[in-house]
């Protein structure tokens, strides 16, 4: 089975990384993009690339902020309950 490492960057984008074709990334309509020769890329997470779902950079112009640490489930308590 092949390893597949997904590294949250500080304010950044999800990089993922994967031995090449051992992955399958799909739109919403269930179409695949072409990852050929790609054992690693960045997916978006500012919303703002033009390249989505990859990221361009774009967050570091934005100032994208966001929160990464992972954080222990005893530690976060209750889930807030549903509208």
């Amino acid at each position: 089975m092949s390893t597949v490492k997904i590294t949250v960057r500080r304010n950044g984008p999800y990089r993922v990384e994967a031995p090449e074709g051992s992955i399958e990334l799909v739109d919403a309509d269930g179409n695949k993009y072409d990852l050929t020769g790609k054992p690693a890329f960045s997916l978006c997470r500012c919303g703002a690339s033009v390249n989505k779902p990859f990221c361009d950079g774009t967050h570091s112009k934005l100032g994208f902020q966001a929160a990464e640490s992972a954080v222990r489930a005893a530690e976060q308590g209750p889930l807030p309950p549903k509208p």
